[in-house]
């Protein structure tokens, strides 16, 4: 099985691989995944907003523009170099076409969960990897 790889861009320096996680969800945040048979680009909550009031094009907002062009630039290179051509989704946090990420991560903040461990809360009845790995522990100790 491919591992997808998630990549963050964003102001704080260059681009990071981050986990395949609800809590890799930030609104300042632009999320690259690669799942091998399709390319998303994931605009954060406030990066959206920026974006559709045209900060980008505003000579002030350089660096926003650098974070808001990096993503498609990758993903272009990454569909260039590889067969069969994946499907490159762009979309916003919350858009229909999110659900090409949300469903490649884990819902470690859920509806069910005490306290939300992100502003991302995922509506799933699957467990977190957290919940998963607590659980085979405690049947790992009892044998």
């Amino acid at each position: 099985m491919i591992q997808p790889q998630l990549t963050a861009y964003h102001f704080n320096g260059p681009p990071e691989p981050v986990l395949l996680d609800v809590s890799s969800i930030l609104p300042e945040r632009v999320l690259l995944l690669d799942a091998y048979f399709y390319v998303v680009v994931f605009h954060g909550t406030t990066i959206a907003q920026w974006r559709k009031a045209e900060y980008h094009l505003q000579s002030e907002h350089v660096a926003f523009a650098q974070v808001l062009a990096a993503p498609p630039t990758e993903a272009k290179e990454i569909v260039r170099r590889r067969f069969p051509v994946p499907k490159i989704v762009d979309c916003d946090h919350n858009g229909s076409q999110a659900r090409f990420l949300l469903v490649k991560l884990n819902p470690s903040s859920t509806y069910t969960s005490a306290t939300p461990m992100s502003a991302e809360v995922i509506n799933t009845d699957d467990v977190s990897l957290a919940t998963f790995t607590e659980h085979l522990k405690r049947l790992a100790v009892q044998s």
